[in-house]
């Protein structure tokens, strides 16, 4: 039997990027060689598995449990038991009938919300190559423990939170806790990384993320419950607070309930004060109590919601709890992910432009060849400027590569045609433009120097797109030797600078003309986000989102509640926030009486679909890949409003469908 993770007895109190790798080796009482097999199997022990604890399934008696505590439910088993009592046997059955299958109908309709967190645990069951008594063993990923030291390669999950002690060509998708689909670089950095952001630790590796490129040796710092993953496990374990439609009935049941009360005591008190018998006046007043009661009320809600569920079913729409279509409708504030919720989450090469900032097609002709001709793994970039593709598809042929490393941060290769070579290389803007000596312009034969004034031109370009939110990529050249066949790194030297090329995460189409609607019906947007808010910006701008604030996640750390509150109604985007925050805005403004939907994509955004009254998943969820989408309509308030259908692949997480989602239920609860 497992023992339970200890969540607080080894774990670190700072963030464990933050830390010099020194002081986090003593802490941790290991090494860069790894544990003994004893000390080892003594850490497992005392700590537990490396397991996300999942969430126990709740028994039947729970939920009925949970419906029962209805008030309305409650004064029609009232009602029931006084019919019984007075032998009215007909209508104790028929009474008991209705509210059997009333809650029969509800947790039909939640039984299916009790398997995703499984499918968390599912995510991390892998072995591992582990370093033990100085050599190399394959473990099971439950078995890790802090202090062990993992090696990864390419296709590797991460299998614990931790720190990178080597790292060569090291590339990690981290969109399953941050969103965002560009690879992240790891790098070892010794001294430690200043930021307490997920997103700034460059020199770490957390459980679940997936390693697109290289190889690195991780120094396991946290497993378990204690991991980045597992805090949003936890989180999802939580009950939230009660959604619109619960919060309507419990306080309708309640009015029924007080006004049943004070009808029976004043029937009686007249009854007694005109000295009817005590006994038949009881009677009778329980008698009118029943009559007033609306024994139909929780049927007739069943039953329409779950006519709606099926409804939805029929356009591929799957709804956890019938609730989340009332709460669906009630929604006035809808927060939503960007990447892959608004966007493709997918880079387009949006143009190629000159150092004066002049479209420039040479700029994408030299940059696809580039790409078509690298060898190495493909980045998103690499496969947007494929996709876009030259104005010349000329015959060259490939004489040799100098592959692309994090030293350099660039990549190149020596092609040919009709005895004429060429070295193209293709990289960071920075460095780029510093091994380069001169540019061109479009329209100009003569080649420029690239001299202090061209070259604070050429930033300026730079720093003036960023902002603009495009993701940018240098792309020089130059002419080599007739009898030149392999490259060096040395060949990087007297380049012609071609300019920029832009790429850009484009919005999903209908995007914009659904946050049209909404706000037509008086649904206000707001946008969480883990990306930076230069980009953000771009989006919002795209979409027709007017920003009215902005908020980052360091920011929003150095709020109190009632801060954030006041900020709520001005900031309608959050830059670089994590998936606690996220949940963090979501119940500030339900505690403003907001009724609040979010628009999610995957298993970093199960905390908010977990607590917001309206959870919906879309496609292109970073757990994985979609392969059907669709359009249909939900009515809200009388009127029809377009939403995105997605349909994603049956293995992933959330359920496979869009999922409309009541608290409690989250599409990746």
């Amino acid at each position: 039997m497992d023992k339970p993770h200890d969540v607080s007895s080894e774990d670190l109190r700072d963030a464990f990027w933050q830390m010099p790798l020194a002081n986090l080796l003593s802490h941790l009482e290991a090494s860069a060689s790894g544990l003994s097999a004893e000390e080892a199997r003594a850490r497992l022990e005392r700590r537990g598995p490396n397991r996300i604890t999942p969430k126990r399934s709740s028994s039947l008696a729970r939920r009925i449990g949970g419906h029962l505590a209805n008030p309305l439910v409650l004064v029609l088993l009232f009602a029931a038991s006084v019919s019984a009592f007075t032998g009215d046997k007909a209508s104790f059955f028929i009474v008991i009938s209705i509210v059997a299958l009333s809650i029969a109908l509800d947790s039909a309709q939640e039984r299916r919300a009790e398997k995703a967190v499984e499918r968390l645990r599912a995510t991390v069951a892998l072995t591992e190559r582990a370093v033990r008594d100085g050599k190399e063993v394959t473990v099971s990923a439950e078995d890790l423990v802090p202090g062990d030291v993992v090696l990864l390669a390419a296709g590797d999950l991460v299998p614990a939170d931790g720190r990178v002690l080597e790292a060569r060509d090291f590339f990690v998708n981290e969109a399953l806790l941050t969103g965002e689909s560009y690879p992240s670089e790891k790098q070892a950095v010794p001294e430690g990384i200043m930021s307490p952001e997920v997103n700034a630790a460059k020199n770490a590796g957390f459980m679940g993320t997936s390693v697109v490129s290289g190889s690195a040796k991780l120094l396991v710092c946290r497993t378990g419950a204690a991991t980045q993953l597992g805090e949003i496990s936890r989180t999802l374990r939580t009950q939230p607070p009660p959604g619109a439609l619960e919060q309507g009935t419990r306080n309708f049941g309640m009015l029924i309930l007080r006004l049943t009360t004070l009808l029976v005591l004043f029937i009686l008190l007249v009854n007694v004060l005109l000295h009817r018998p005590v006994l038949e006046s009881f009677l009778f007043a329980l008698a009118i109590a029943v009559g007033l009661t609306p024994e139909l009320l929780p049927m007739i809600v069943s039953v329409t919601l779950a006519e709606g569920a099926l409804r939805l079913l029929k356009l591929r729409v799957i709804v956890k709890r019938p609730a989340a279509i009332h709460d669906l409708g009630s929604m006035d504030v809808l927060c939503t992910d960007k990447t892959g919720t608004l966007t493709e989450a997918k880079m387009s090469l949006v143009r190629g432009f000159s150092l004066s900032g002049a479209e420039s097609e040479h700029v994408s002709d030299l940059a696809w060849l580039n790409s078509n001709f690298e060898s190495g793994l493909r980045s998103p970039l690499d496969i947007a400027v494929l996709e876009h593709g030259p104005r010349h598809r000329a015959a060259w042929t490939k004489l040799d590569e100098v592959p692309f490393d994090f030293e350099r941060r660039r990549v190149s290769v020596l092609l040919e045609r009709e005895g004429r070579r060429i070295l193209i290389v293709k990289g960071a803007p920075e460095d780029i433009l510093n091994i380069s000596s001169h540019y061109e312009e479009p329209g100009h034969e003569d080649r420029l120097p690239l001299d202090p004034q061209a070259l604070a031109r050429a930033i300026s370009a730079f720093d003036q797109s960023s902002t603009e939110g495009f993701r940018l990529l240098g792309v020089a050249w130059r002419e080599v030797d007739s009898h030149m066949t392999t490259a060096q790194i040395g060949d990087e030297r007297g380049l012609i600078f071609a300019g920029f090329a832009a790429f850009l995460d484009p919005p999903k189409a209908g995007a914009a003309a659904a946050i049209a609607s909404l706000g037509r019906l008086g649904v206000s947007v707001k946008v969480l986000t883990g990306d930076n808010e230069h980009v953000t910006r771009r989006v919002c701008e795209q979409l027709g989102v007017a920003v009215s604030g902005a908020l980052t996640g360091v920011e929003l750390s150095a709020l109190s509640d009632e801060a954030l509150a006041g900020r709520l109604a001005e900031t309608n985007i959050f830059c670089r926030v994590t998936p606690t925050q996220k949940d963090r805005i979501i119940l500030a403004l339900k505690r403003q009486g907001h009724v609040v939907g979010f628009l999610g994509d995957g298993i970093n955004d199960a905390p908010s679909l977990h607590t917001a009254d309206a959870g919906i998943s879309v496609d292109a969820a970073t757990d994985g890949p979609a392969h059907v989408r669709e359009h249909h309509q939900v009515r809200h308030d009388g009127h029809e409003l377009e939403f995105w259908e997605h349909v994603l692949d049956g293995s992933c997480l959330p359920d496979p469908a869009l999922s409309a989602d009541a608290p409690g239920t989250g599409a990746a609860q």
